[in-house]
């Protein structure tokens, strides 16, 4: 049987087709899971899409951190469950404190939509383990509010742990310290601005790096479990 991939649609969310056409490319099948669900509907993993949930009033992903959804994924997640949190979906992992840290406005106060290009840190999480260490990967970046930033203590955490996932090496916002995406202590909770799911076709590039976070969650999958309920 196919993994289940769960893909959250937050009013407002914008790019929530494109990562079930991603999951589905990378041999998963996409789960549609609404904002309001209360059940995880037998899903092994869960991705949490770009956009503006809830029209990003507040902050981005402050009001979305409230929904009924993202209880479940918060249980689901300190079980083990993965979970990936793109642009929108990081700053909601942020807001959820699933994730340290915080997204900010681009340090120039421009909207940036550029392809990004990136060197994979760690490749001991559940959404990069298929890539090789170091590797440099493009994905595209679309957001005015996406600068990650965080106390010098967490940064100095998050580096000696090994979750600074991906570092720009061109840095489009001033993220401190180049990070474009950190997971948790675990691994299995995965936030990162530039967006995997648009980089997955040749035809409509800027590259196919994006399909390496599908088949890294296929091979993290537990051979069999359920996160609907507690263990």
């Amino acid at each position: 049987m196919s993994a289940r991939i769960g893909i959250v649609t937050f009013p407002g969310s914008l790019d929530d087709r494109d990562a079930a056409r991603a999951v589905r490319l990378g041999g998963a099948e996409p789960v549609a899971l609404w904002h309001d669900d209360a059940v995880l509907k037998s899903v092994d993993a869960v991705f949490l899409p770009g956009g503006f949930s809830y029209g990003d009033y507040l902050r981005c992903g402050a009001i979305a951190r409230f929904s009924e959804v993202m209880g479940v994924v918060r249980e689901a997640a300190s079980r083990g469950m993965p979970v990936l949190g793109v642009c929108n979906g990081f700053q909601v992992l942020c807001e959820s404190h699933l994730l340290p840290g915080a997204l900010v406005r681009n340090a120039h106060l421009r909207y940036r939509n550029r392809p990004a290009r990136m060197r994979v840190e760690s490749v001991d999480t559940a959404w990069t383990n298929e890539y090789a260490p170091g590797a440099e990967v493009v994905f595209p970046a679309k957001h005015g509010e996406g600068r990650y930033v965080a106390d010098e203590a967490t940064l100095d955490r998050l580096e000696a742990n090994g979750q600074v996932v991906f570092r720009y090496l061109d840095n489009p916002n001033g993220a401190m310290r180049d990070i474009a995406g950190i997971a948790n202590e675990a691994g299995n909770v995965v936030g990162l601005m530039p967006h995997p799911e648009h980089a997955v076709e040749a035809l409509t590039g800027p590259s196919t790096d994006g399909l390496g976070i599908v088949a890294s969650v296929l091979a993290a999958r537990p051979a069999s479990r359920t996160f609907d309920q507690p263990v």
